[in-house]
């Protein structure tokens, strides 16, 4: 069963109620994402196989550069 009713036709985009396109025939999926719920109840499983809470995981997200380098590459322009 679907969690989402309305589908969209990979091939041809048409919208309709099944999981197989009834214009086309192809394979057809969810047309929306399914709607986030601030009571999440999966949230705290999901940082705990993307490791959220460990130190490396900080570590690793980008960083802008300071606010001195991008004045002084504005700067440059």
């Amino acid at each position: 069963m679907v969690r989402q009713r309305m589908q969209q036709c990979l091939s041809c985009g048409k919208f309709s109620l099944k999981i197989a396109c009834p214009f086309c025939g192809e394979r057809a999926q969810a047309a929306a994402p399914l709607k986030w719920s601030p009571e999440d109840h999966r949230a705290g499983l999901r940082r705990k196989m993307k490791q959220v809470e460990d130190k490396q995981w900080t570590e690793s997200l980008p960083t802008l550069p300071s606010l001195k380098t991008m004045q002084t590459l504005q700067e440059e322009e």
